[in-house]
């Protein structure tokens, strides 16, 4: 009988060793850890994959080392808009949220769509008005502010550019290696039901509220315990070209492809393909864990109950 398993990512990226000091190296391997284990605790005392993903992807969304929650980057007026999504793969049942300003957690915010609305998405004030009225935890603008963020902003600004966080031309002075990104979390808990969760905070001097793949079912999240649960990072413009997610979805139930083949044909052809550079992070139905990315790095941790662990960076 599958056990549970779980596995996040921070990002993907250009991440090289060689550009990362041991001082931050050490700082996101424990941030890594730290996620992790909270996540695989709920797993461990029974708790339920939908949890596991949420609290865990808190966690994520609570560094500062990660473009989401608190790490999010800047926006071209100076603000930051965040987008989440959660989704069961039990029920189908889903809740996104897209350009939200003053909210702590917006994986919270997801959480609570899915679960206390007849909604699925919702977006900017009218999304703030529903998170206040559930309670949702609310911080001033200045929560949000970090210094190399900031300084991310006023480089992407003078090249009059919009960056990917972990992009190499997102420069900065405070930190040698400026790949920071959406993060994102898999489960299959006991009962053997899966989920997915992504948070991020987009991309560095965005303008229009532009909106990539991470609130967008089937984009950057999807769950189906027919199948996979999939979180995925990188170029969202091209993952919502792709439907990324749920075509790993697809490719495992109508052409019965392994979690791993499915992903490997959409990550390492169909977005190189189409010039999308990024990964993605799966569980399937019996707990096989697959993490893949076609970038030279990606921010990653799983583990499941019969002994696998790992917590890594580079390729």
């Amino acid at each position: 009988m599958p056990g549970y398993a779980l596995a996040l990512h921070g990002g993907a990226g250009t991440i090289l060793r060689e550009e990362m000091n041991e001082e931050l190296e050490k700082a996101y391997l424990h941030a890594l850890e730290e996620a992790l284990n909270v996540g695989y605790a709920i797993l461990e005392r029974g708790g339920s994959a939908i949890d596991a993903v949420t609290q865990c992807c808190v966690v994520l969304e609570d560094n500062v080392l990660f473009n989401a929650g608190k790490g999010s980057v800047f926006t071209n007026s100076g603000t930051h808009e965040m987008d989440a999504c959660i989704m069961d793969g039990n029920s189908l049942r889903a809740g996104a949220v897209t350009c939200v300003h003053g909210i702590r957690n917006p994986i919270l915010l997801a959480a609570e769509i899915m679960q206390h609305s007849e909604h699925v998405f919702l977006s900017g004030k009218g999304a703030v008005d529903f998170a206040l009225s559930r309670g949702i935890a609310t911080v001033p603008e200045d929560y949000f502010f970090t210094q190399f963020r900031y300084d991310q902003w006023m480089s992407a600004r003078d090249q009059q550019g919009t960056f990917l966080d972990h992009n190499s031309q997102a420069k900065g002075n405070a930190i040698p290696n400026k790949k920071f990104g959406t993060v994102g979390v898999v489960a299959r808990d006991i009962s053997g039901n899966i989920a997915a969760s992504t948070s991020t905070g987009g991309m560095t001097n965005k303008n229009y509220n532009r909106i990539g793949d991470t609130p967008v079912i089937g984009s950057g999240t999807y769950a189906n315990n027919k199948t996979c649960a999939i979180s995925c990072t990188g170029h969202g413009e091209i993952f919502l070209l792709a439907v990324a997610a749920y075509d790993v979805s697809c490719l495992m139930e109508y052409r019965d492809y392994s979690l791993q083949q499915a992903m490997d044909l959409v990550v390492n052809t169909k977005l190189v393909q189409m010039k999308g550079e990024g990964g993605m992070i799966g569980v399937d139905a019996d707990g096989n864990i697959s993490m893949q990315f076609n970038s030279l790095g990606m921010y990653r941790a799983a583990r499941n109950n019969e002994g696998y662990h790992e917590v890594a960076i580079y390729k």
